[in-house]
């Protein structure tokens, strides 16, 4: 361009600058700089190599998992590694990636330089050398040595590898479509349980067949030094398998009858949903206070880790029988049917968890009807259980006045799962047990109009039970939800979802309990199943009462938003010292509580910190617990819904 038409053009900027009303003019001080170039997105087509994937686990004193990879190169230029950034079945970006070290790539056996994206944090870039056909990738997860860390999945007696920790693939490609071949070294002599098919063991290393990226990040394993597998179909049509790790031998201890009602589960889940969407499933069953514990679904296995004395104390945990029911009903809620928005083709790209209130609560629903049917709880434990959700999201979720359980979905990229100051007033992740009565109210509503001759069981068997056999997912949208619940019974399904979940409802959603034939009353004593529950979390629940829960330590962990203790100044991590001027204990307090109805001072001594002070409740409601009541001549409608199915 010529000196003149340059001129002309700054003129022309200028003037068109200065015409430029003043809001649209670019403000003083710095402009944001430019960003790198995107990640390739996913693409559905094949990648032309496999990736080999080797996982030493034996370093079991400094629980360190050394992983090396084998990365073919498909092609000239830059190639981009993820590690894996939104977890399935945890709903959010929480993969540990803090917990990679030791990152080395080599190329024809030489280091070669990687840069970790500076916005896809997750992301690592590399340029091989011309003529590589393969990247090697290491490096170690350093997985936590304590508690305050992180979950512990390593200790020695047991380990769980979680292949999506321990891997990385590459950009550009759905994850289904990569192959991969996959081997772990265990300790000597420890047994596991794995959703994936063992081509060979050899010099200590387990040697699984080919498969794809997504199964294999979808199969983790449970391996222990006291390990037993027990066998839960009776049908012959797939394999069920039940894969236990404990830390000490005698936990592995379980009986015939309790053997029996774990197949009893496997039986009456095939009789709701009518289809199974596996070749084989391996429930992976940890029982230890020594590994961090978790209940994480799969498509064809869950992880759970539990009580250590699930079997040897079976009467005193029946709450913690609810975790294999609710797991195990993912296989078809959740991972087979699967919301839309919570599908992504790899693990880098955003979830969305709009329906959640499906995937998690109505699992959170059938785990229940499941636990029930099966025996594995009884009738009586069902509806304690359901009592006290009931009054959580009743009196106990103040939060249900400003917050949709739909936004409530959100929470596990919004909080992490971290702890929080005000749960009754911030909500978090209600979808599962506001969803699970959402969907009592919903069975319920389908057996009155019908006259008991429909149920939510038919909602399972044409939404879930179809194509049997088939393990591919197939998604779902809100439309399809409200659209297979006509099928079963017609009705406003669209405003009854969205008036229930999508709205603001400071209303109780108890409708399902009433119509059901019970109602929610307070009694001076708790349920067994409540005492079961207090004894499991360590704590004190005096929610429905004073509004604190109190642990062993005696410091609070939860106050009820606008309740007696939040009105006198009470707060999480507060300190009970003394009640009334005499040293704490639970017993005592309870006491003066009892006390406190009949006109007697109730006063605690309390320690914020530092500080003392000594507060007094202004409560005569004496102790409230939750618990179901029948309705004189309703009908016993619940009692249809838990009845093994014949």
């Amino acid at each position: 361009m010529s000196l003149r038409k340059r001129a002309l053009a700054s003129a022309a900027a200028l003037a068109f600058a200065a015409a430029l009303p003043v809001f649209a003019q670019p403000s003083p001080g710095p402009q944001p700089s430019a960003l790198p170039p995107p990640i390739p997105a996913p693409q559905d087509v094949a990648y032309p190599g496999v990736l080999k994937l080797e996982v030493d686990a034996t370093d079991l004193e400094r629980r360190i998992f050394r992983v090396r990879q084998t990365v073919p190169v498909t092609g000239p230029g830059p190639l981009t590694l993820l590690y894996p950034q939104w977890v399935p079945g945890g709903h959010s970006p929480r993969n540990a990636i803090w917990a990679v070290a030791g990152l080395v790539v080599r190329a024809n056996g030489q280091p070669i330089p990687w840069t970790r994206d500076p916005v896809q944090v997750f992301a690592f870039h590399v340029t091989p050398p011309a003529g590589a056909t393969s990247v090697e990738v290491e490096f170690q997860y350093v997985s936590p040595t304590a508690s305050d860390q992180g979950r512990v999945v390593m200790t020695p007696e047991m380990l769980n590898a979680q292949w999506i920790s321990l891997a990385m693939y590459p950009a550009g490609y759905f994850v289904r479509r990569i192959p991969v071949e996959a081997a772990i070294k265990l300790p000597d002599g420890w047994g596991y349980g794995v959703a994936l098919d063992v081509d060979r063991t050899e010099g200590g290393w387990v040697r699984f067949k080919r498969t794809d990226f997504e199964t294999l990040m979808d199969s983790p394993m449970f391996a222990g030094r006291y390990f037993q597998r027990y066998d839960l179909d009776t049908s012959g049509k797939s394999p069920v398998r039940l894969n236990i790790v404990a830390d000490r031998p005698e936990l592995l201890a379980a009986t015939p009858e309790q053997i029996e009602k774990h197949r009893e589960l496997v039986r009456q889940a095939d009789k709701l949903f009518g289809a199974r969407h596996f070749d084989r499933y391996e429930f992976l069953l940890a029982l230890t206070d020594r590994m961090g514990g978790i209940g994480l679904e799969h498509h064809r296995s869950s992880e759970n880790g539990t009580d250590p004395e699930y079997f040897t104390e079976w009467t005193k945990n029946a709450p913690a029988r609810n975790l294999l029911p609710h797991e195990y009903s993912h296989s078809w809620d959740g991972k087979f049917r699967r919301p839309a928005d919570l599908w992504t083709p790899n693990y880098n790209v955003p979830m969305r968890g709009n329906l959640l209130w499906v995937y998690e609560g109505q699992d959170q629903y059938w785990g229940f009807v499941l636990g029930a049917r099966s025996g594995l709880v009884t009738k009586q434990q069902t509806l304690d259980a359901l009592a006290m959700t009931a009054a959580t999201y009743s009196t106990g979720r103040p939060g249900r006045e400003w917050r949709s359980v739909e936004d409530t979905g959100h929470d596990p990229t919004i909080a992490g799962r971290r702890p929080i100051p005000w749960t009754s007033w911030q909500r978090s992740e209600d979808y599962y047990s506001e969803g699970q009565l959402v969907w009592l109210d919903a069975d319920t509503l389908i057996r009155e109009k019908t006259n008991g001759k429909k149920s939510l069981d038919d909602f399972a068997r044409v939404f879930f039970g179809i194509n049997d056999g088939s393990w591919t997912p197939v998604t779902y949208t809100f439309e399809d939800v409200a659209a297979a619940l006509n099928k079963v019974v017609p009705h406003d399904w669209n405003g009854f979802l969205s008036q229930r979940l999508r709205d603001v409802a400071p209303t109780y959603p108890l409708e399902g309990i009433t119509r059901g034939g019970y109602r929610l009353i307070y009694t001076q004593a708790p349920t067994d199943y409540w005492k079961d529950n207090e004894a499991s979390r360590k704590i004190v629940d005096l929610t429905y009462s004073v509004g604190f829960t109190v642990n062993r330590d005696a410091n609070l962990t939860s106050v009820l938003w606008n309740g007696p203790a939040f009105k006198a100044g009470l707060t999480v991590g507060d300190k009970l010292i003394a009640v009334n001027g005499i040293a704490y204990d639970s017993e005592r307090l309870k006491e003066a509580i009892t006390a406190a109805k009949g006109g007697q001072p109730l006063s605690l001594l309390v320690k914020d910190g530092d500080h003392y002070r000594t507060v007094s409740l202004d409560y005569r409601g004496g102790l409230r617990y939750p618990r179901l009541e029948r309705i004189p001549g309703a009908p016993d409608r619940l009692s249809a819904i838990y009845a093994p199915r014949k």
